[in-house]
């Protein structure tokens, strides 16, 4: 009983990976040209994760500072922390140019997620949001500058396993775009 439990958590992840590839894909490639040119052109990334996705940005800024799978010079990355406001850290930290990655694997808090991104859109900043599909109502807070990369599932588990292999794909798209290799 337990085993086939375990089987149906990685064929449920499998199916889903299968599912949104294709549809993925596009606002993948937007977000990591988006990283690619604010980064040559001198930009940060600010990474913020509230709650159980915290870990999700700190992750994405260790992969974007250390390097991924290619030896390469580290990229300017934060995670910011959970400990400050993080609308305030932007204020601080962001500039004009500068990038913020959100990441929120359940229901948005849009009080919370409006300030984040009225922070950032006040610097200047673009937002490449990885939410769930019960962030539905965060899309009226992008402008025509963010993008949003919506996994299409309500449970916790399935959106963070894609968060993790979304954040894999836009770190291997921005090494490809910098370092010309790729296959």
């Amino acid at each position: 009983m337990l085993e086939q439990r375990i089987q149906q958590q990685f064929f449920e992840s499998a199916d889903l990976q299968y599912q949104v590839a294709e549809g993925l894909s596009r606002p993948l490639a937007v977000a990591a040209q988006m990283l690619v040119d604010g980064i040559t052109a001198g930009g940060r990334v600010l990474c913020v994760g509230l709650g159980r996705s915290e870990l999700d940005a700190r992750y994405m800024a260790a992969l974007l500072t250390g390097g991924f799978e290619q030896d390469r010079p580290g990229l300017a990355a934060w995670a910011l922390d959970g400990l400050t406001d993080p609308a305030r850290q932007i204020q601080t930290l962001g500039h004009p140019g500068d990038l913020l990655l959100l990441f929120e694997s359940g229901p948005a808090d849009l009080a919370t997620h409006g300030a984040l991104l009225e922070a950032a859109h006040a610097q200047e900043m673009s937002v490449i949001a990885l939410t769930g599909s019960q962030d539905e109502a965060l899309r009226g807070l992008l402008l025509d500058t963010d993008v949003q990369i919506r996994v299409p599932h309500s449970r916790f588990a399935r959106v963070a396993e894609a968060h993790r292999l979304l954040a894999h794909c836009l770190c291997d798209a921005v090494d490809m775009q910098l370092l010309g290799t790729g296959e």
